[in-house]
């Protein structure tokens, strides 16, 4: 082969490659699609307007939450070498209370669905009895 030949060949690879190359990040993409779908099969739908009710509750539980009263954290000092006083770190204490006034308000915006697959059938209280 000559130098003109192997440098065709060398382009109609690099040209199959570049097509090849294309087909991958196509297919990858068509697979991460697929996947997002995968997970999103059983949840439940939710309107951007429940969505926008959601953020609206969180807001507001946030907002509720008196983040100045200093009972709420703990604090942890330190000294340096001149004798100045400094805070090392702060824990929010009541996390729970937080979350509790989040999930209350979220809660709020649903009506608790009947779920027949949590009660007991006839066949499971037969068993325990």
């Amino acid at each position: 082969m000559n130098k003109e030949q192997l440098e065709t060949n060398m382009a109609a690879l690099k040209l199959l490659q570049s097509e090849t190359n294309d087909k991958v990040r196509s297919y990858e993409q068509q697979i991460a699609e697929l996947e997002k779908k995968i997970e999103d099969v059983n949840k439940p739908e939710i309107t951007p307007m429940m969505i926008d009710n959601i953020h609206s509750a969180v807001e507001k539980a946030v907002e509720g939450f008196d983040f100045t009263n200093n009972d709420n954290y703990e604090f942890e000092f330190g000294m340096e070498y001149d004798g100045k006083v400094y805070v090392e770190s702060v824990d929010l204490q009541c996390a729970y209370e937080l979350t509790e006034n989040i999930v209350d308000k979220v809660c709020n915006l649903f009506k608790e669905a009947d779920c027949p697959e949590d009660e007991p059938t006839a066949e499971q209280i037969n068993k325990t009895v």
